[in-house]
């Protein structure tokens, strides 16, 4: 992944949004082996029906964005991009990666499997689950950050094959905690061969979606067991918004939005949020407890969306890349739940 450091980036600017372009000769930052455009040849309307799936689904329920781009997160950092989040347990097998508590509440999978049934009538055997995550992380954020009908917002590198093997305590040993120190964080995500720009840039992805209240309840009951809060978490806002939305005895389907007000716009409003010590998670407000992670933290909040956008889109590629399969590695699976 050290690799990654030799990418050259083309920016342009369509439609006024930043677009993340491969240039040509960056073998090396696709690990010698994903290539913008792969299907080209053997199924071009490979990614337009990747999108035109997410487009429907996006049309008729905005919160479909967060659920595909944490599928694609939790498949990168357990095995790496593999499509391993998606199998199904099995007798041999035993429990399966979406069967860990950390994945309990994952959804979207029915986005992936109607993208994966449509490529399999246009072009049967040729486009890998692995690449419909990517791709399908891809259109949803760009059309959540107002590009419904535009220009993506990253080009994806494509050519993965499916994993074999889901392992539900890997899934527990490998995804980061919302509760993580930083310490933590930097050392799952360096595992990954991230950086820390990358992890402050990825934790991006929480301007988007809602949280169930057990998964930061601890923060406002009973941060060390002694029935206090967390020190590092703003006491007005925590007593008026976070409080109010989850109660003493919440219900545990009880949610809130990750970004009150704008849980479905992908934007900066994240930053803003962390800055001043607003952050939903103890892992946000953990990325001012770093020098390189809070500086970058504070220079999103002050910057404008499509300079975000542009980092996100490379920060992505590059979790994209994470433990990728090719050659007689993988498989392209017929039933993403499936291993053929």
């Amino acid at each position: 992944m050290q690799q990654l450091l030799a990418m050259k980036l083309i920016l342009t600017l369509t439609l006024g949004v930043a677009v993340l372009a491969l240039s040509a000769g960056t073998a090396t930052a696709t690990c010698d082996t994903l290539t913008v455009g792969h299907y080209r040849q053997s199924c071009r309307a490979a990614e337009t029906i990747v999108r035109d799936t997410v487009k429907l689904y996006f049309s008729k329920d905005q919160t479909v964005t967060a659920p595909l781009l944490r599928l694609h997160f939790h498949d990168c950092f357990v095995r790496g991009c593999d499509g391993s989040v998606l199998l199904n347990a099995t007798a041999a097998s035993g429990p399966a990666e979406k069967d860990a508590m950390p994945n309990q509440s994952l959804d979207g999978f029915y986005v992936i499997d109607a993208a994966k049934a449509a490529l399999e009538k246009e072009c049967p055997g040729v486009v890998s689950c692995a690449d419909i995550l990517a791709l399908a992380a891809r259109d949803a954020v760009s059309m959540a950050a107002g590009n419904i009908n535009g220009a993506s917002l990253w080009q994806v590198p494509t050519g993965r094959l499916d994993g074999r093997v889901s392992s539900a305590a890997e899934a527990v040993a490998n995804l980061p905690s919302s509760f993580a120190d930083f310490a933590k964080l930097k050392e799952q995500f360096g595992s990954k061969g991230l950086t820390v720009q990358d992890l402050a840039i990825l934790s991006g992805a929480h301007a988007i979606g809602n949280s169930h209240c057990v998964s930061f309840a601890k923060r406002l009951y009973n941060f060390t067991g002694k029935g206090d809060a967390d020190p590092t978490l703003d006491r007005a806002y925590a007593a008026a918004v976070l409080r109010a939305a989850c109660p003493p005895r919440f219900d545990n389907a009880t949610t809130v939005e990750m970004v009150p007000g704008s849980s479905t716009t992908f934007d900066t409003d994240y930053y803003r949020l962390v800055a001043s010590r607003r952050g939903l998670f103890h892992s946000d407000q953990a990325l001012l407890q770093d020098r390189e992670a809070a500086a970058t933290v504070r220079a999103m909040a002050r910057s404008s969306r499509q300079a975000f956008f542009r980092r996100f889109g490379v920060s992505m590629v590059r979790m994209g890349n994470v433990g990728v399969l090719t050659g007689t590695a993988g498989e392209i699976r017929k039933n993403c739940a499936l291993i053929n």
